[in-house]
């Protein structure tokens, strides 16, 4: 099984290309990991409950805590979209808004690209 992961508009981009090569390191990894393992572990990818079908991605370094927000498209299509460094225990309310808000503008645009 491979999944295929894709980026929504540059917000994952944006975030990698600041990153040491440690950390780009790290999160190829897990994003292999992803790509490739039928059943991802939860130390890697989790289901957020109550947002409807948001996921994390976790990276975890030496240093910090990184969370990819993701979803799914189309059975097995990781769309990666905002990223930030945790720096407390609880995913930032505003960090989990913002993700819901580009799952939403993601499939509100794929609808009207096949409208067109």
């Amino acid at each position: 099984m491979k999944r295929k992961i894709i980026f929504y508009s540059n917000y994952f981009l944006d975030f990698y290309s600041k990153q040491d090569s440690k950390t780009k390191e790290k999160i190829d990894f897990v994003l292999d990991l992803i790509r490739n393992v039928e059943r991802v572990p939860i130390k890697f990818l989790k289901y957020l409950e109550g947002t409807d079908g948001l996921y994390e991605v976790r990276v975890l370094t030496n240093k910090k805590s990184i969370r990819i927000f993701s979803f799914f498209d189309e059975g097995n299509l990781i769309i990666l979209i905002n990223c930030f460094t945790k720096k407390k225990y609880k995913t930032p309310k505003n960090e989990l808004e913002i993700g819901i808000r580009l799952k939403e503008e993601y499939f509100s645009e794929k609808l009207e690209r096949k409208s067109k």
